[in-house]
C-alpha cells in the first residue's frame, strides 16, 4: 500500500491544507467508528473496499459505500456487492481523531473522512457516540462527471448474533432524517462477557438535509440495485422483525449532479444510543452525555450544529498533538501513539453517577472481559493523566466506592469490578472469596502510584485524602510484602506465577515512595518521613539483591535472568529519585544488546513482549538516541505485523505476530514520554475543562 501515499498526500493538501500529516504507516487495522467497547468498527485490510468492516472482536459488522460515476458503479467500502468493482484506493491517513481514505478512477477523485472527535479534554464531547462520515468528490481530468454516493450501515450492528431479530424505523428531526435499527427483544444489560456485541439500544443513521439526499431501510440487495439504476431511495421495507443476517440496511444516497474541479461533499452521522450503558453495584447507569436529561434527538441535532466547529477543533488538536509526539520521540514513536489514541478511548465507556459525576469503565478486551481492571487502568493511566486527570479519577472512583462499601475484605487492593458491562464485584482469581490467584502487590502498588501521579499534576492530594484509610492499609501491606514478593501473579499474568519478582518489587518500592509524598502533601509529616526512609532503604537493598553483572535480574533468586524494569519510569516522573542512575543506565545498555527485529522481549523466558511496557522502558533512557533505538522496532511492528487486528499489545518480537489481546486500552501507556516532560504534561493537562464543566 505504501506506493500509493505520494498521490494521497497531494490530495489531502489540495482539499484540506493543514490537515496533511505526512504518513507512511500501514496500520494492522484502521479505526473507522470508535466510541466504546460495543460501538467500535474497523477495517482490517489495507484497502477499505477489500473486506467487510468488522467489530474490534473480528465479527463482521458491515458498512457499505458505493459511488456511481457517469452511470458506472464502484465500491469504496466493504466487499459487497461482489459484482461491483472496487474503486482503486490511492491512500489512507490516520490521525488521532480521524481516518481519511482517498480513491480515484473514471476521472474522479473521492475522499472519505471518518471523524470521531474524541477530545479527552472535553468529556462532554468525548462521550458522544457519534462519528461523522464525510464524502468529497471532485473531477481529476477537468471534465464534468455525473456522481452519486451511497452509504449504508447494516442492522447487524445492533445485535450480538445474526440469528437475533432486528426491527427498524425512521424519524424526522429539525433538518434531519434519522433511520434506526435495533434488536427486537431489547435484552438491556442482560449479558456479560468478552467476545460479545451489544444487543440493546439503537443504531442510528442521521442524514442532515442536503441536496439530492434520499434514505431507505431495505435489504442490502434492493438498496444496491436501486442505486445502480440511478434511482432515489424512497422505500422502507416493513417486513419485520427479521433476522439480522438477512442484511437489512440503513441507507442514504446522494445525487451530486455534475461534479467538476470544485469539490462537492455530503456527510452523515452514524451513532448508537444504548440508553443504559453499565450496571454498577446492581444499578443501571446512563451514558455521560445523558446526565442532564438530553435525548438522542437533541444530541443528534447538537452534533450536527457543531460539526464544523468540532471538525476544526479536532484538526487543531491533531496537529498540536502530533507535533509534540514528534518533538518528544520522533516519527517512529509518533506513529505508534497516533494509532493508539482512538483505541484507548474506545475501550472505555463514560457514564454518569447518580450525582452526575463521571465514571469511566474500561473493558479488558480479548483478555478476560473484566471491567475496571486495576492493572489495565494502570498502564493506560499516562493517557488520562496527560489529557484530563479527572478522567483517571473517574476510573478510580468506582473501585474506591466498591472498596468503601465493605465487600472487599482483603488488606490489598482489588483487581477488578466484574465482567463488562456488569461492575458488581471482583470476579478474577479468588474474587471476593479467597486470596487464590490474586495480584496483591501488583494492584496495591498500581493504586498508590496512580494516586501519587494525580497529586503531582493537580498540585494537591485532596483526592487521596478522601480515601486515606484504604491507601494507608495498602501501604502497610506493601511494607510487609513488597520488598521480596512471594509466589504470585503480576499484571503480566500470561507469564504465570513468579516469586521474588524484581520488577514487581520496584513497583512496591516506588508506590511506598509515592505514598510518602501523599502523606507529606496531606500534612502527615511524620508518616511521610517514615515511609520515605523505608522506600529508600528498600531501593538500596533492591540494587544489591537484583545485581547480576551487566544487568539486573528477573527474579532475585535467579542468576542469569533479566526482564524489562518498566516500573522504574515512575521514579523519574514522580521525582522520587529512589534508585541510583546507574540502574537505568545499566539496563538500557543491556536492552539495546537484546533487541529483536520487532522489539525488546519482556524477559529472558520468551520472545514475546508488551507494547506499552516497551515504551515505558524506552522512557528510562536519558537521551533521544537510546529512546529511538528502543522504539524504532515498534514502527516496524505496526507496519509489518501479519496480525491484522486492532493494535495488539502482546506480540512476538521475532515475527511480529499477535500472541494475544487486541483493541485494549493499555496502549494508552505509550503516552508516558509526555509525562516525563514536565512542561508538556502541564500544558496538555491544563487544557482540560474545569471539573464543574464536566
Amino acid at each position: 500500500m505504501r506506493h500509493h501515499f505520494l498521490s494521497a498526500n497531494i490530495l489531502v493538501v489540495t482539499l484540506f491544507g493543514a490537515l496533511a500529516i505526512a504518513q507512511t504507516v500501514r496500520p494492522p487495522a484502521v479505526p473507522l467508528v470508535t466510541h466504546d467497547p460495543y460501538f467500535s468498527i474497523w477495517s482490517m485490510t489495507d484497502d477499505l473496499n477489500a473486506s467487510p468492516t468488522r467489530h474490534w472482536t473480528g465479527k463482521v459488522q458491515r458498512l457499505t459505500g458505493l459511488v456511481r460515476i457517469d452511470g458506472n458503479v464502484f465500491r469504496w467500502m466493504g466487499d459487497a456487492p461482489r459484482s461491483v468493482p472496487a474503486l482503486p484506493q490511492t491512500g489512507v491517513t490516520v490521525t488521532p481523531t480521524r481516518t481519511v481514505y482517498q480513491f480515484a478512477g473514471q476521472g474522479v477523485a473521492l475522499e472519505v473522512e471518518f471523524l470521531s472527535p474524541l477530545l479527552p479534554n472535553d468529556p462532554d464531547v468525548m462521550s458522544r457516540p457519534v462519528t461523522y462520515i464525510n464524502m468529497i468528490v471532485r473531477s481529476k481530468d477537468a471534465a464534468t462527471h455525473s456522481a452519486q454516493l451511497l452509504f449504508a450501515a447494516d442492522a447487524s450492528l445492533a445485535v450480538d448474533s445474526g440469528t437475533q431479530d432486528a426491527v427498524w424505523s425512521r424519524s424526522q428531526l429539525k433538518a434531519m432524517t434519522v433511520l434506526r435499527a435495533s434488536d427486537f427483544e431489547q435484552p438491556v444489560l442482560q449479558k456479560s462477557g468478552d467476545d460479545l456485541r451489544i444487543d440493546w439500544g439503537y443504531l442510528l443513521l442521521a442524514v442532515p438535509d442536503q441536496p439530492g439526499a434520499s434514505e431507505s431501510t431495505q435489504s442490502n440487495d434492493d438498496v444496491s440495485s436501486q442505486f445502480a439504476e440511478g434511482k432515489a431511495l424512497l422505500f422502507d421495507d416493513m417486513d419485520m422483525p427479521r433476522r439480522a443476517d438477512r442484511r437489512t440496511v440503513l441507507a442514504s444516497a446522494f445525487d451530486l449532479g455534475q461534479v467538476g474541479n470544485t469539490a462537492s461533499s455530503r456527510h452523515v452521522l452514524l451513532a448508537y444510543d444504548d440508553v443504559f450503558s453499565i450496571e454498577y453495584l446492581n444499578r443501571w447507569m446512563r451514558p455521560y452525555w445523558r446526565r442532564n436529561g438530553m435525548t438522542i434527538g437533541q444530541l443528534l441535532e447538537k452534533a450536527e450544529q457543531e460539526y464544523r466547529s468540532l471538525d476544526q477543533r479536532a484538526r487543531h488538536f491533531d496537529e498540536e498533538l502530533v507535533a509534540d509526539l514528534r518533538r518528544v520521540g520522533g516519527d517512529a514513536y509518533a506513529e505508534v501513539a497516533e494509532l493508539a489514541f482512538r483505541q484507548t478511548i474506545a475501550a472505555h465507556k463514560l457514564v454518569a453517577d447518580v450525582d452526575g459525576h463521571p465514571m469511566l469503565f474500561p473493558k479488558e478486551n480479548f483478555s478476560n472481559g473484566c471491567i475496571s481492571t486495576v492493572d489495565v487502568i494502570y498502564p493506560s493511566s499516562p493517557f488520562f493523566l496527560l489529557f484530563d486527570p479527572t478522567l483517571l479519577k473517574a476510573q478510580l472512583e468506582p473501585l474506591m466506592k466498591y472498596t468503601e462499601a465493605g465487600r472487599w475484605r482483603f488488606p490489598f487492593a482489588p483487581h477488578d469490578l466484574g465482567t463488562y458491562p456488569k461492575a458488581n464485584g471482583q470476579v478474577y482469581g479468588g474474587g471476593e472469596r479467597t486470596v487464590e490467584n490474586q495480584m496483591p502487590v501488583e494492584e496495591s502498588g498500581n493504586m498508590l502510584l496512580m494516586f501519587a501521579a494525580l497529586a503531582k499534576i493537580e498540585g494537591n492530594a485532596d483526592y487521596a485524602n478522601r480515601y486515606w484509610p484504604h491507601l494507608k492499609q495498602w501501604a502497610e501491606f506493601l511494607q510487609k510484602e513488597g520488598m521480596d514478593p512471594g509466589n504470585q501473579l503480576s499484571t503480566d499474568d500470561f507469564a504465570g506465577h513468579l516469586a521474588h519478582n524484581a520488577n514487581l518489587s520496584i513497583k512496591a518500592i516506588l508506590a511506598l515512595g509515592g505514598y510518602s509524598v501523599l502523606a507529606d502533601m496531606t500534612g502527615r509529616k511524620s508518616e511521610a518521613t517514615t515511609y520515605r526512609q523505608l522506600a529508600q532503604d528498600m531501593a538500596n537493598r533492591w540494587v544489591q539483591m537484583a545485581q547480576d553483572g551487566d544487568h539486573y535480574r528477573l527474579a532475585f533468586d535467579q542468576a542469569g535472568t533479566w526482564s524489562q524494569k518498566y516500573n522504574l519510569v515512575w521514579d523519574r516522573i514522580l521525582g522520587l529519585n529512589l534508585f541510583p542512575a546507574k540502574v537505568t543506565q545499566t539496563e538500557i545498555r543491556f536492552y539495546e544488546a537484546h533487541l529483536n527485529q520487532f522489539g525488546l522481549p519482556l524477559d529472558n523466558r520468551r520472545d514475546y513482549t508488551k507494547l506499552d511496557w516497551e515504551v515505558w522502558t524506552a522512557s528510562l533512557s536519558d537521551n533521544r538516541e537510546d529512546f529511538n533505538k528502543l522504539t524504532a522496532p515498534l514502527q516496524r511492528f505496526i507496519n509489518e505485523s501479519p496480525s491484522r487486528v486492532p493494535l495488539t499489545d502482546w506480540y512476538s518480537t521475532a515475527d511480529g505476530k499477535q500472541s494475544g489481546f487486541q483493541a485494549r486500552s493499555v496502549v494508552g501507556g505509550v503516552y508516558i514520554p509526555l509525562l516525563a516532560n514536565p512542561d508538556l504534561w502541564k500544558k496538555w493537562s491544563s487544557k482540560a475543562q474545569p471539573a464543574g464543566e464536566h
